[in-house]
């Protein structure tokens, strides 16, 4: 029965991960074609890298992604203490509408952010551009961040906040020195979570950007309407890499807390 489950796991993995595993092997192939492996080469990354529009893109979406990653976390991150010091009915009620974005279908957040801004727009003169792109991915960034940074505040000792303040430190310094260490590693997961998510983002982004301001998976996507490059393989293996890379650095860091966890409950015992 192990055998058969172990067996079972191998072919799932293979399904869900081969056809990136070709992509990645072809975004080397030295000729266009999809099929037949001609040579090895890396002429499609430096054409990648000279390519204008797929440049300009790729830096919308890493300036998208970092800033609505900070701007969530820091949002996130005193949201949930403000949700921690609520009353069990009132704390499970802001949750429940904190988990809407995320439960909700893409689709229907990016129709009505677009209704949105369309409303403000024939009122205050604004396009849809940066701004409202940003603050899309504010929107579904933000709930990533309460839900990493609540079982922080759960796993935390509740007086020693108001210890710090009756040994001398004001509310500031207080909250800096000795809640904000405490759950620094669900504000980093929220932040690397955030980050992963701006950054692959399609469908709330086709929806809220404007004609400068496109990012680089609806790039990929007009692309790929017309006629698949093997630049965009190339891409598509940079973009595997770096989320790869960020979840990797994610889980990182909660094995560590975990295992520091684990250390004080012993040393206490």
């Amino acid at each position: 029965m192990k055998k058969i489950s172990k067996l079972y796991l191998a072919l799932l993995f293979l399904f869900l991960y081969a056809p990136i595993f070709v992509l990645i092997v072809y975004s080397f192939n030295e000729s266009k074609s999809k099929t037949v492996f001609s040579g090895f080469t890396f002429d499609w990354y430096i054409k990648l890298f000279n390519n204008e529009l797929i440049m300009t893109s790729l830096g919308n979406t890493l300036l998208i992604a970092i800033v609505a990653s900070v701007v969530s976390t820091i949002l996130g991150t005193m949201a949930a203490i403000g949700f921690s010091k609520m009353r069990k009915l009132p704390r499970a009620l802001m949750m429940n509408v904190n988990n809407i974005p995320i439960i909700n279908p893409e689709i229907v957040t990016g129709v009505s952010l677009m209704l949105l801004f369309v409303f403000f727009a024939a009122r205050m003169n604004f396009e849809f551009g940066m701004g409202t792109l940003l603050l899309a991915h504010i929107t579904f960034d933000v709930p990533y961040v309460v839900l990493n940074v609540m079982p922080k505040l759960r796993q935390m000792n509740p007086h020693i906040y108001e210890a710090a303040q009756d040994l001398g430190c004001n509310p500031v310094k207080a909250f800096f020195k000795v809640v904000l260490p405490e759950i620094m590693p669900g504000v980093l997961s929220g932040f690397l979570m955030s980050f992963a998510y701006s950054l692959d983002d399609f469908v709330i982004s086709y929806f809220t950007s404007g004609s400068n301001s496109q990012t680089l998976p609806i790039t990929i996507y007009s692309m790929t309407r017309r006629k698949v490059s093997p630049e965009i393989n190339a891409l598509s293996t940079i973009i595997f890499i770096v989320v790869v890379t960020v979840l990797v650095v994610k889980n990182i860091l909660e094995k560590r807390d975990m295992k520091k966890r684990n250390e004080e409950i012993l040393v206490e015992r």
